[in-house]
């Protein structure tokens, strides 16, 4: 082969791209040889073309050329098979533009724009340059990677800079072969452009596909939906947006927010960034308002949510899971009273029911311990998913596990073809109430402290662990410390349960709320009309009720039974032992108090006088010196009921409990 070309570049990666580049286009007719200044040039050529890649390579490189020799300056043009990168940068992105030179940056950023990438912000940068790129994240560059500075994000590398079609046609006509071969030359590099124009309309017609299913997406949803570009032009508009404000998607394409809303506190929303969603009225709808900022491409986008549709559905929520009898009944406005005691209890669980964590309810029987955890249940985010309730007490402890754990087909004789869904499993999502915790077997406890640790169950006669996530609220009318000291119940378990605690205060300390709950027990029996005599409301606002509530609902259903007109008197109350003996069991248990405050005081005060610290592990001694034994755990039930009546005072720290003046004088009474 006689033609014979020499190309001269300045790195290794330049060489090879354009080489190649020569190598396909015109290796056939013309042999080529190629040379790095970065590697090795020789000292002279003597064939009949030398090609410099750039100007600055021909200062550099253009000793070696013999007299004989013809030289030409490559001129370059992009790689149109990589420029497809850049048509994903958002519009209005700066971006830094790297290459070796200025001169040759400049070169880049100029080409670039010319043929139509002027979507983005280019910033110049070539080694040397000490400052102007501070807070661009992505670089794009001709393949000049090893010189973007730190930094950068994003780089997106176009690939070297191949030669022009105005040096191609030069190089042919130089060995007088444009006649012959230009149109072939010409064919092959335009075929390259094709190529690229047909990746570009693949491109457009996958962008429109996309776009289509966004749009049918965005359609389906049963909310507004608005999307505003970094313009504040509105660019999506969907069908219950059109509903919501009675303006067409094709109207509002392109507007802004004040061409469109001239409700002045809706527009101030929408034009206001970080805000929470906030209730309006539009057209009749009622509808709550989000605002979401989408950061990739500086849009916003608005959700109109119609706050009826929303009741609707919790209501056809709450229909459902009335069917399958999963539902916690009583909300705190059936907690009746107004008792400081129970209008602080009900705030306190308004609190815990804004967590997931377990929650222990303790009170005496009767109190209303289900009605809290009902309460809790529906006044927390999980209100719409099941609530089952579970009596420890009610049944056997065999029977008990396969309801609370499920069982597999065949776990045990009389299991029901394909087994059966536990409680747990069956509240997933929602809550469990497991009422008289403290009647539990030991047994369980373990199985069901694996279940509230590991958030997982398994069924009876199963060999795979279920994920569940349930909230447990448990209930117990009896002191779990002191059957964590008689070995009758986990203290792991305890604590477990124990997360949250929620007190609720027997009847007797809550006394004015009697006469608020016989109205309302009048009214469930459709008595309204019945009138309680003073006399009677007086005894029954005197009586302790260690039945709690529960006894007083019991006392009120039995007066409306056996009274006769209007009135329900003394002469009402029953005849018979349960009313007389429970006045009498609370004479007994309140002198059989007053001898517990009379110990623990008379402990207290010579601890006091004799300047040393009253424990409760030192009252708990005293007491067994005195004859009359306490248990730590009866000593801090004492102390708290003496605390609460202003008999004694519980300081911090080795300081201990002291005993107040209205203590000496309420222990004197006693010693009388």
């Amino acid at each position: 082969m006689n033609n014979h070309l020499t190309l001269i570049t300045g790195t290794p990666e330049t060489k090879a791209a354009l080489h190649r580049q020569l190598e396909n286009i015109m290796g056939e007719i013309i042999e080529i040889t190629s040379y790095a200044a970065d590697e090795f040039l020789p000292d002279v050529i003597h064939e009949d073309l030398i090609v410099y890649s750039s100007e600055l390579i021909e200062r550099e490189a253009g000793h070696i050329a013999g007299e004989s020799c013809t030289t030409l300056t490559a001129q370059r043009a992009i790689n149109y098979q990589h420029i497809d990168a850049l048509f994903h940068l958002p519009e209005g992105s700066k971006v830094l533009c790297v290459n070796d030179t200025r001169q040759m940056t400049e070169q880049t950023i100029d080409t670039l724009e010319k043929i139509g990438l002027n979507h983005i912000s280019y910033l110049p940068y070539y080694p040397g340059l000490k400052k102007g790129w501070e807070g661009i994240k992505v670089a794009v560059t001709p393949g000049e990677v090893p010189i973007i500075p730190r930094g950068i994000e994003r780089v997106v590398d176009i690939g070297v800079r191949l030669i022009d079609i105005t040096t191609l046609i030069d190089i042919l006509d130089h060995f007088q072969l444009k006649e012959q071969l230009g149109g072939l030359i010409s064919s092959r590099y335009t075929g390259k452009i094709i190529d690229l124009s047909k990746k570009v309309v693949q491109m457009n017609r996958k962008t429109e596909t996309l776009n289509e299913h966004l749009k049918q997406v965005v359609d389906g949803v049963n909310d507004g939906i608005m999307a505003v570009d970094h313009n504040g032009k509105i660019t999506v508009f969907n069908p219950f947006m059109e509903e919501y404000t009675g303006i067409s998607s094709e109207q509002a394409a392109g507007k802004s927010l004040s061409q469109l809303f001239k409700q002045h506190d809706l527009l101030q929303f929408l034009s206001q960034p970080q805000q929470e969603g906030r209730f309006f009225t539009i057209n009749t709808y009622n509808v709550m308002v989000y605002r979401y900022q989408w950061e990739d491409t500086n849009s916003v986008i608005f959700i109109f949510k119609n706050t009826d549709e929303t009741i609707s559905m919790e209501k056809a929520a709450r229909k459902q899971l009335t069917k399958t009898g999963y539902i916690a009944k009583y909300h705190f406005s059936d907690i009746i009273g107004k008792s400081p005691s129970i209008e602080q209890t009900k705030s306190i669980a308004k609190k815990l029911a804004q967590s997931d964590l377990p929650v222990l309810i303790q009170g005496e029987s009767g109190t209303g311990k289900e009605l809290f955890a009902s309460a809790i249940h529906n006044h927390s985010e999980n209100k719409l998913e099941p609530f089952l309730a579970v009596n420890f007490s009610a049944l056997p402890e065999d029977l008990l596990e396969s309801e609370l754990f499920g069982y597999e087909e065949g776990a045990f004789t009389g299991a029901k073809k394909g087994g059966k869904k536990g409680l747990f499993e069956q509240a997933d999502g929602g809550t469990i109430f497991l009422d008289e915790i403290g009647d539990i077997s030991l047994k369980l406890q373990a199985r069901l402290l694996r279940v509230i640790q590991e958030k997982e169950v398994r069924k009876i006669g199963g060999n795979k662990n279920i994920p569940i996530h349930v909230r447990v609220i448990a209930a117990t009318n009896k002191n779990l410390l002191e059957l964590i000291e008689a070995g009758e119940f986990r203290e792991d378990l305890y604590h477990r349960l124990k997360v949250l605690y929620l007190q609720v205060p027997s009847l007797r300390k809550r006394k004015d709320d009697i006469p608020v709950l016989v109205s309302q027990f009048l009214i469930e029996n459709g008595k309204r009309e019945k009138q309680i005599s003073p006399p009677l409301m007086d005894r029954l606002k005197s009586y302790n009720w260690y039945g709690n509530v529960r006894e007083l609902q019991n006392t009120i259903s039995y007066l409306i039974t056996v009274s006769e007109g209007g009135k329900i008197t003394s002469e009402d109350l029953p005849q018979s032992e349960f009313f007389q003996k429970g006045e009498r069991k609370g004479k007994q248990q309140g002198k059989l108090d007053q001898r517990k405050h009379e110990i623990v005081l008379s402990i207290l005060l010579e601890l006091n006088n004799s300047y040393k610290s009253a424990s409760r592990k030192k009252i708990s001694e005293h007491s067994n010196f005195l004859g009359n034994p306490l248990s730590e755990q009866q000593v801090r039930k004492i102390v708290k009921e003496l605390e609460e009546l202003g008999y004694a005072r519980v300081k911090r720290g080795r300081a201990g409990t002291e005993i107040t003046s209205a203590g000496q004088s309420y222990l004197n009474e006693l010693l009388l």
